[in-house]
């Protein structure tokens, strides 16, 4: 069969799979996308919708290591570990403290800053000025805690990463959260607001209008699921669960799945599926402006179109074990503790699995042993932020150019 040298398949509909399509599908090339579900079915559905620009902070820092046993020991704490999992896991966790060195922390900055800082243009260009301002709030994030629990270690951490890269953040005190967020518990008292960054109303909605865009301009999107990836002659045969589609490059965006793709590669890659759950609590009488963390209780707080989402805990398992509903439900019940006199109707609850690699950065570019195939997935938390420059990258090494942003801290061969 012969191939059309301008075919190029997606595999992943989540935000990094529709934003490198739809940046592809405007350079010329004819698109389609492979997914079992529609955009955005996946983690990109049910995440916290944070879009943080000034964020440049992985998540393993130092001094976040002796903070684990007592996550583990707390029936509330922000990491759930299942025992028969904890070897399997043992290897990945290996390398996520390696990262932690404060010297590969600085190049990881770097790296997730240059990600990061022109997320919000990204955005602009993907869904168009009119569906940002619909979707986008931009209004800041807020970090609030009842203590000053941080290790040291990690606290000059943070700071040398905001010097670094000249990110101010605004102090608040203890009135001024209570102006910000009446009724909320007595203990926090400390806080911080962080501008330039905020959040989605809908991230289900805003991966959707890139989905929206990408077909309005002419590509192609299909619901199978791929289950092996085959190299022919001149290009790359994708054999579905129905069907056998050829493209000259083939990109690999499929999130905590992608690597089922590379084993018959031999290519491994140390992606590991971070479990993260949702409530979203409708007709609540909490009406926030900013969305917003707090460490001390180990919660995020969204405001969004369906009621407020609330996020928690990482947990750790094998990814084909059933949902633990409960862990959502706890998020409930730790809201009510930080707003007392919070009322809403039945919660829903979702979970997802963060396509997670150690050093909190995606893996990106092509696979030199595979003509035609590349990588664009592994956004752990910061999936929203960093999709858009990460699809960026990709699509700019499919189309042969330079890449906009340097691609050498992203490659595969970073893992030896």
């Amino acid at each position: 069969m012969e191939t059309n040298r301008d075919a190029v398949i997606v595999i992943g509909a989540g935000v990094v799979g529709m934003a490198t399509a739809l940046f592809l599908q405007r350079a010329g090339k004819t698109v389609t996308v492979i997914d079992p579900f529609p955009p955005a079915g996946g983690c990109s559905f049910g995440n916290a919708g944070m879009i943080s620009a000034n964020n440049a902070t992985p998540i393993a820092m130092p001094g976040m290591l002796s903070r684990v046993p007592g996550w583990l020991l707390d029936p509330d704490g922000p990491l759930v570990l299942r025992k028969r999992y904890f070897l399997k896991v043992a290897p990945w966790l290996l390398k996520w403290i390696s990262a932690g060195r404060i010297d590969r922390v600085m190049e990881i900055s770097d790296a997730m800053r240059a990600l990061a800082k022109d997320t919000h243009e990204y955005w602009k260009d993907l869904v168009g000025p009119q569906r940002y301002v619909e979707l986008i709030r931009r209004n800041g994030q807020v970090h609030l805690a009842a203590t000053n629990d941080m290790p040291p270690r990690n606290a000059r951490a943070e700071q040398a990463i905001r010097e670094r890269h000249g990110t101010q953040v605004e102090i608040l005190d203890a009135d001024q959260i209570r102006e910000m967020f009446p009724g909320i518990a007595r203990d926090i008292t400390r806080g911080v607001i962080v501008p330039g960054n905020g959040y989605t109303t809908n991230p289900a909605r805003l991966v959707g209008s890139i989905g929206e865009a990408f077909l309005n301009e002419g590509g192609k999107l299909v619901s199978e699921k791929a289950l092996k990836l085959i190299p022919k002659e001149k290009g790359i045969m994708v054999m579905t669960n129905i069907a056998n589609r050829h493209a000259a490059d083939v990109v690999i965006a499929a999130g905590v799945f992608s690597h089922e793709l590379l084993k018959p590669f031999g290519i491994s890659v140390p992606l590991e599926g971070e479990r993260g759950y949702h409530a979203t609590l409708p007709g609540t009488n909490l009406k926030l402006q900013h969305t917003l963390t707090v460490r001390s209780r180990g919660l995020g707080i969204t405001p969004m179109e369906m009621g407020i989402r609330i996020t928690g805990a990482v947990e750790l398992c094998d990814r084909y074990d059933p949902p633990e509903e409960s862990i959502a439900m706890r998020y409930v019940s730790q809201a009510k503790a930080l707003f007392p006199n919070l009322t809403h109707d039945e919660p829903t609850v979702w979970m997802g699995m963060r396509p997670s690699l150690p050093d909190s950065l995606p893996v990106i570019g092509p696979v030199s042993a595979v003509p035609g195939l590349h990588l664009a997935f592994g956004n752990s938390h910061f999936g929203m932020t960093n999709g858009p420059a990460t699809a960026r990258i990709a699509a700019d090494l499919v189309l042969g150019e330079q890449s906009r942003i340097d691609a050498t801290p992203y490659r595969l061969a970073r893992f030896g």
